[in-house]
C-alpha cells in the first residue's frame, strides 16, 4: 500500500513539475511576442550631462533593456543636451537619444544632414525650464538679467536654445546684455551667487542637480509668465512647442515651500533614425512602456510616460517599429 501511495506522489510531483514549466512556457510566450528570441548586436545612447535628467534616465533604460534583451549591448554617450543629441542620432554617430521637441523642430527647419531621417520612437516626459537665482537676489523677471552674470546652458544643448530664445523675447542680446557663462546643471549650481547671478536649466523635475543642494543652499526660481510665452509664439518656428504651466510645488519642496512658479515646459521624445532594425526598435519600445513604473521610482518624470501619448511624437514620424508595438497593444 506504501508502494502505491509512493508511486502516486511521484506520479503527483511529476506533473506538476510539468504543468509549471507549460506555465512558465505559457507566461514567457506572452512576454515575449511569439516566442521570439530577443534581438541583439549593440546600440549607442546618447544623453546628457552627468547631473541631468537625460542621464540618468538612460542609465536606469539600460539596466531595463539588459533585462529584456540580455544580448543587446547598450553603449551610453554624455552629451550637452538636446541639440547635440538630435544632431548624434541625424549623423549615425548615435543610435537613439532624447531630445525636446523644439530642438527637433529646429534641427529640420534648419534643413541640416540627415533631418529627413529622424524618426519618433516614444513621446517621453515634459522638460520644465528653471531659472535659477540666489534667495535674496533682485532679480524678478527674465527682464532683471540684462546687466547680470547667467549661465544660458552649454553649446549646442537644449537649454543654450530656450535660454537664448527667452532673453531675446525681452530685448536681451545674450551676447552684449549680460554676461554669458557656459554652465550647464553639473556645474550651475555649485557657482551661484559667487560667480553666478542665475543659470538656466531645462529639465524634468526635480533634477538631481538642483534637488542635491537645495536642503543646503539658498535659491530660488524666477516666474516665466504667460505674456513672455506669447512672445515667444510670436516669433515662430519651433517655439509653437513651448506651453504654459505651473512647476508643481512638490518639485523642490524645501525651495518653493508649497507654491508653484509659473513657467514653460516642452515634450521630450525617444528618437532614432529611419534605417534602424523595427524588431529591434519594437522591443526597445516595449521596454520603455514596461518600464515607466520601475524608472519613475527614482526618476519621477518618468511616471509620466503613457501609452495614450506616447504616440504623439510630432515633429516627427514614427518610426516601423515603434508604430508595430503601439498596433500590438491597441485595444
Amino acid at each position: 500500500m506504501s508502494t502505491l501511495l509512493s508511486r502516486i506522489g511521484r506520479r503527483r510531483a511529476v506533473q506538476g513539475t510539468v504543468a509549471g514549466a507549460v506555465a512558465l512556457g505559457l507566461l514567457l510566450w506572452w512576454l515575449l511576442p511569439l516566442g521570439e528570441k530577443p534581438p541583439s548586436g549593440a546600440i549607442t545612447f546618447s544623453t546628457g550631462t552627468r547631473a541631468g535628467v537625460y542621464q540618468k534616465y538612460g542609465e536606469l533604460l539600460r539596466t531595463e533593456l539588459r533585462k529584456d534583451m540580455p544580448g543587446l549591448k547598450v553603449r551610453l554617450m554624455t552629451s550637452a543636451g538636446s541639440q547635440e543629441n538630435v544632431e548624434r542620432v541625424a549623423s549615425g554617430e548615435a543610435d537613439f537619444t532624447i531630445a525636446a521637441a523644439d530642438a527637433v523642430e529646429t534641427y529640420k527647419i534648419a534643413g541640416r544632414p540627415g533631418a529627413e531621417e529622424l524618426r519618433g520612437v516614444t513621446r517621453l516626459y515634459d522638460d520644465y525650464v528653471q531659472l535659477v537665482v540666489p534667495s535674496d537676489s533682485d532679480i524678478q523677471s527674465v527682464a532683471d538679467l540684462r546687466g547680470k552674470r547667467v549661465a544660458i546652458g552649454l553649446p549646442n544643448s537644449g537649454v543654450r536654445l530656450i535660454a537664448t530664445r527667452l532673453l531675446k523675447a525681452v530685448g536681451i542680446d545674450p551676447e552684449k546684455d549680460i554676461t554669458p557663462r557656459a554652465d550647464g546643471i553639473d556645474t550651475g549650481p555649485g557657482r551661484l551667487g559667487e560667480e553666478l547671478d542665475a543659470f538656466f536649466w531645462s529639465g524634468g523635475v526635480p533634477t538631481d542637480g538642483l534637488r542635491q543642494i537645495a536642503e543646503s543652499s539658498a535659491f530660488r526660481f524666477v516666474p516665466i509668465g504667460e505674456d513672455l510665452v506669447t512672445r515667444l509664439h510670436e516669433s515662430g518656428g519651433a517655439t509653437r512647442y513651448y506651453r504654459t504651466t505651473n512647476m508643481p510645488e512638490s518639485a523642490y519642496p524645501t525651495v518653493q515651500n508649497g507654491a508653484v512658479v509659473p513657467t514653460m515646459a516642452v515634450s521630450n521624445l525617444l528618437v532614432t533614425r529611419a534605417d534602424m532594425d523595427p524588431r529591434l526598435t519594437e522591443w526597445l519600445t516595449r521596454t520603455v512602456l514596461d518600464s515607466r513604473d520601475g524608472i519613475g521610482a527614482t526618476v519621477h518624470s518618468a511616471q509620466l510616460v503613457d501609452l495614450r501619448t506616447a504616440i504623439y511624437t510630432d515633429p516627427l514620424e514614427l518610426h516601423e517599429g515603434a508604430r508595430r508595438y503601439y498596433r500590438s497593444v491597441k485595444p
